[in-house]
């Protein structure tokens, strides 16, 4: 009697455990799947870090624009008067358009108007005004490359740079959300593994406590069924809190359009990824030597150092500027002769230091400065094919575990089948079958692990050449 009651409260405690599991289970059926392809689809547009990402392509723009402003027109006017006891003493008025140019050469234009009963000598001016147009030449420092050409080739190598950085960042980004997925999804199906074997111990649990109350089975066996039970019950709940735990991880790069974060439901269940076509490791190499997002920085990197170079040259030349302004009243015309022969200004402006330690040093510190990013280029570079012989090799290597654990798993649900199959003409014991299923579960288990990790191993092989698993 006592045996029956006792047999019959593991039996109601088991049912109330298992309607629980069902009910958090009633959706499963229902499931939509989310695939990394599509997840990714939607992550490009809203994710905070590609839209991060994206604003260096605008920085790039805005540098080119900021140093294209060196040579914008400048209007300037100046107007400077004295009046005194009611005399004016003087009235200056200057006004000036300059217009710089790709070349070095700088434009000029102006009206000058000046008067009052003490102008300098050399100030007075026709009584309409004075208007010139002029140019600045530069025939020493600045002939071939100037502080404003420099700046713009350097905006535009910068822009170069900021692209190469958005890639990397993308790429990053998406490496990172690839890896959370597959997280996602090995515990998803760690927890399908862990429900099936809850469920193949509730169910064989029952036909045990059937067997002990017709009485063709020792009570012992109820507890031993009921051990398994309960120690699958607590790897199903440790499953579930990993599935938990790794939803709301994956939900980390998941926004909506106005930037409001969202959440997984549980309805929503994760595909183990369809990979495209595997390249081989000379065409990654090849392909990471021309377009790897780090290799790329480094490249314009050094192009802007060779324009520092370049300029650093240009400033060991002396600054000789040649000034020539044609000179006219103010609404007259004239001929040429009336131009250059007896209306105009012109002269030259000279200077240089005597030892040109400042310019000489500059020169020597751009020539470090391109000897340490050499130096980093082929560092770069080594490690760069490093990484994808590593990340190809730790490929291949889950390759053929993929291979023979599936092998494994296949010869171990037959080894519980037949198993089962003894147990249940009387030529086996419960421990046997709970063993040998408890190992199918563990390889099981084993081989979601290894397919996880070889998507990671192929999602880091991408990026380790550049590129990323959604190209």
């Amino acid at each position: 009697m006592k045996k029956t009651v006792f047999v019959l409260l593991l039996l109601f405690i088991s049912q109330i455990t298992s309607a629980q599991q069902t009910n958090n289970q009633k959706v499963t059926k229902e499931n939509s799947i989310v695939t990394l392809e599509s997840f990714l689809q939607q992550v490009a547009t809203t994710h905070p870090l590609v839209k991060q990402a994206q604003l260096l392509s605008d920085m790039g723009k805005q540098e080119i624009r900021l140093a294209r402003g060196l040579f914008d027109p400048k209007f300037m006017s100046d107007l400077e008067m004295k009046d005194f006891k009611d005399k004016l003493y003087y009235q200056n008025w200057t006004n000036q358009l300059k217009i710089p140019t790709w070349v070095g050469v700088d434009i000029k234009a102006g009206y000058d108007r000046n008067r009052g009963d003490f102008l300098n000598p050399e100030s007075k001016l026709p009584d309409a005004g004075l208007e010139y147009l002029g140019v600045t030449v530069p025939i020493g420092q600045g002939l071939f490359i100037d502080q404003r050409r420099a700046a713009l080739r350097e905006a535009q190598y910068a822009k170069e740079i900021l692209e190469a950085e958005r890639i990397k960042l993308i790429n990053k980004t998406i490496l990172q959300i690839t890896k959370d997925y597959l997280e996602w999804y090995a515990s998803y199906r760690q927890y399908e593994i862990s429900l099936k074997g809850y469920e193949l111990a509730k169910v064989r649990f029952e036909g045990i406590v059937d067997r002990v109350l017709q009485g063709d089975a020792a009570g012992i066996d109820s507890v031993e069924a009921k051990i398994t039970f309960q120690d699958r019950e607590i790897s199903l709940q440790k499953a579930n809190l990993e599935l938990q735990n790794s939803r709301l991880l994956i939900s980390n790069h998941l926004w909506a359009e106005n930037g409001e974060p969202q959440e997984l439901s549980p309805e929503h269940q994760p595909a183990m990824p369809i990979l495209s076509k595997r390249q081989s490791v000379e065409e990654l190499v090849t392909y990471a030597k021309e377009n790897h997002p780090e290799l790329l920085k480094l490249k314009f990197k050094t192009s802007q150092l060779e324009v520092q170079r370049r300029l650093a040259i240009e400033m060991l030349k002396p600054v000789i500027d040649v000034n020539y302004n044609f000179l006219g009243l103010s609404g007259r015309t004239g001929s040429l002769d009336y131009m250059f022969a007896n209306n105009y200004k012109w002269g030259f402006h000279v200077a240089f230091p005597l030892f040109f330690r400042k310019e000489r040093a500059k020169l020597q510190q751009t020539k470090i400065k391109l000897s340490q990013i050499n130096f980093e280029n082929n560092f770069a570079n080594r490690q760069i094919i490093n990484d994808i012989n590593m990340f190809s090799n730790e490929l291949n290597t889950y390759t053929k575990l993929l291979q023979q654990q599936d092998a494994v798993l296949k010869n171990q649900e037959l080894l519980v089948k037949g198993e089962v199959e003894k147990f249940q003409n009387g030529e086996s014991s419960l421990f046997l079958v709970n063993s040998r299923e408890s190992k199918m579960l563990e390889i099981e288990a084993k081989l979601v692990d290894t397919q996880a990790k070889f998507v990671k191993s192929y999602a880091s092989l991408l990026w380790a050449a550049g590129k990323s698993i959604g190209e």
